[in-house]
C-alpha cells in the first residue's frame, strides 16, 4: 500500500502555500497535476524538481489508472489542481476514490479554496451553506437551478467566469433584487476586489464597467439567520 496526497495550493497569492504542502511536494516520488505547466511554475518557484504527470478533468479516469499503477509499484504521489483544493469544482475526486478502492492510503494536505475564502469575509448567512460551484452556462438551466437554490432560503456559494458574471447577477436580480450578495473577484491576487450590496446594486456596478477580468466567487445571503445564542450553545 502506498500513499496518494491530495494537496491544496494557493488560489493566487503564493504566500498562502502551507509548509505541509511544500514538504509533501519535496518528499513524494511523483507529482500529478491538473495542468503540468501551471504546477511546474509553482514547483520551480519553490525550487522543487519532481517528475510530473497530467491528470485533468478531460482524462481523469484514464490518468488515474496510470497513477494507481505507480502507487501499486510503491511510489508516492501528490496531486494538485491548478489552484485551491482538488475535488472542489476541480478534478481530484475520481482519483481519490479510485486510489482508495485500490487499497492505497489517501492523505489530505489542506489548503486554500475560493469557497472558504469568500465565506470568511461575507459576514452573512445562517448555519447552512450550499456550495454549488459553477452553474450551467445554458441560460434556462442556470435560471432554473438558481431559483431552486434561492428558494431554500440558505446561503449559497457559486463560482463564475468573467464572461457570465453579469448574466448571473442579472438572474439573481430578476429572482430577488433585494437579496444581499458578496462578489469576490481575483481573491488573494494583486487586484483582489470584494463587492457587497443588494443584487441590484452589485449588478449595476458590474454593468457600468467597460471591462471585466478575473475569476469570481459569489456569495448569496440566505434568509435564515443564525442566532448568536444558538451558536454559543454549540461551543
Amino acid at each position: 500500500m502506498s500513499e496518494l496526497y491530495i494537496v491544496g495550493t494557493p488560489i493566487g497569492n503564493l504566500g498562502d502555500i502551507t509548509m505541509r504542502a511544500l514538504e509533501t511536494f519535496r518528499t513524494v516520488d511523483v507529482v500529478a497535476a491538473e495542468d503540468t505547466r501551471h504546477t511546474l511554475e509553482l514547483l520551480n518557484h519553490f525550487e522543487i524538481k519532481k517528475p510530473l504527470i497530467s491528470c485533468r478533468a478531460q482524462n481523469e479516469a484514464f490518468a488515474s489508472e496510470k497513477i494507481i499503477k505507480l502507487l501499486d509499484e510503491g511510489q508516492t504521489v501528490a496531486y494538485a489542481s491548478d489552484a485551491g483544493t482538488p475535488g472542489i469544482s476541480d478534478p481530484g475526486a475520481c482519483l481519490a476514490g479510485l486510489a482508495r478502492l485500490a487499497g492505497h492510503k489517501v492523505v489530505p494536505i489542506p489548503g486554500p479554496s475560493a469557497f472558504a475564502t469568500l465565506v470568511s469575509v461575507a459576514g452573512q448567512g445562517g448555519k447552512t451553506l450550499i456550495f454549488e460551484g459553477f452553474l450551467s452556462p445554458k441560460p434556462g438551466r442556470r435560471r432554473s437551478r438558481l431559483k431552486e437554490l434561492m428558494a431554500t432560503d440558505d446561503a449559497i456559494i457559486l463560482y463564475e467566469s468573467p464572461f457570465r458574471i453579469v448574466k448571473l447577477l442579472t438572474d439573481i436580480t430578476d429572482i430577488e433584487a433585494e437579496r444581499r450578495v458578496v462578489v469576490g473577484r481575483e481573491l488573494t491576487k494583486l487586484h483582489e476586489e470584494i463587492t457587497e450590496g443588494t443584487a441590484r446594486e452589485v449588478l449595476e456596478d458590474y454593468q457600468a464597467r467597460s471591462k471585466i477580468l478575473g475569476e469570481f466567487a459569489v456569495f448569496i445571503s440566505g434568509k435564515k439567520k443564525a442566532k448568536l445564542s444558538e451558536e454559543s450553545s454549540d461551543n
